[in-house]
């Protein structure tokens, strides 16, 4: 005779049953089979079928390819400094929008509209932005003498990576802001007034109070959009296809372009498989800051 935990136990699996099928359907048989192909020469080619084991030839490539190498370097520049920039522009708009002042609700939803504007929507408003003969940029710096003529910012190796930043920053920095304002929301303003009596000053009342309230929320945030930012494709894909001469060409887009353009699956699956292993330890690190965030609420509550 069962017990009643153990029959709750059974029925949970039950329950649970027809989810994890789907899981692995979705999920679990297309990893297994990109790991499968990875140890492959497998090639999308009409007619070929043959599909011969390499072994980890394909990885041991990867390790030692230029431009894998290349494309993770910029993966890790593009992931590093926009997670940076939008973090810091989060935190300065969420301490604007915590002040009382007209119009301030009015502000907050427009906050919102870069964010929920679609990826594709925003990149191909930045490509038009980034226009060498007809480009808003152009014509603004141009206006304020900055620049003394146009110039191909999406065309140049230099620059655009740069541009591909800039539209991501403007589009994802909104929901650093939500985050980081909800949980300004929750500061008691007793504790400001303290610290204004005691004569701190803004920058002291920001370490001492605000800080310290934002701290988990906001590194939930960038650790969230690090995650992100390290798979970017969509953006990268309508603003510059990868190009000029690489110098946009993530690690999403090479795995691409591997498997799909250059029709190279099981190289394309090695890289694939590479670049989830590295996803994985962001997620770790993601849950072990999640782990000791909640082993010190719970310290403090006791």
């Amino acid at each position: 005779m069962l017990s009643l935990q153990q029959r709750e136990h059974r029925q949970a699996w039950v329950l649970l049953a027809p989810m994890l099928v789907m899981m692995f359907l979705l999920t679990g048989w297309p990893l297994l089979r990109t790991i499968w192909l990875s140890f492959t020469d497998a090639a999308l080619i009409a007619g070929a079928e043959s599909v011969n084991p390499v072994g980890i030839d394909n990885y041991l490539f990867a390790l030692t390819d230029p431009d894998f190498l290349a494309s993770v370097g910029r993966t890790l520049y593009f992931t590093v400094v926009s997670v940076l920039i939008e973090g810091v522009i989060g935190v300065l708009v969420a301490l604007l929008l915590n002040q009382r002042f007209y119009g301030r609700n009015i502000l907050r939803v427009l906050v919102i509209l870069p964010w929920a504007l679609p990826t594709i929507v925003n990149a191909m408003m930045w490509r038009l932005n980034f226009n060498p003969d007809y480009g808003s940029i152009n014509a603004l710096l141009t206006q304020l003498g900055i620049l003394d003529h146009y110039r191909s910012w999406l065309g140049t190796p230099d620059s655009a990576l740069n541009a591909v930043m800039l539209a991501d920053i403007w589009k994802n920095y909104p929901l650093i802001t939500l985050l980081v304002l909800a949980a300004m929301q929750s500061i008691p303003e007793d504790l400001y007034e303290a610290a204004r009596l005691d004569g701190a000053s803004p920058m002291r009342r920001f370490r001492a109070i605000t800080l310290p309230a934002i701290a988990g929320p906001l590194s939930v945030a960038l650790v969230l959009r690090t995650i992100d930012a390290f798979k970017v494709f969509d953006i990268i894909y309508v603003m510059t296809r990868g190009g000029p001469v690489d110098s946009t060409k993530t690690l999403s887009f090479f795995v691409y372009q591997e498997s799909f353009s250059y029709l190279r699956a099981g190289s394309g699956a090695a890289y694939a498989i590479l670049m989830t292993l590295m996803c994985s330890v962001l997620i770790a690190l993601y849950m072990l800051m999640l782990l000791r965030q909640r082993q010190r609420s719970n310290a403090s509550e006791t």
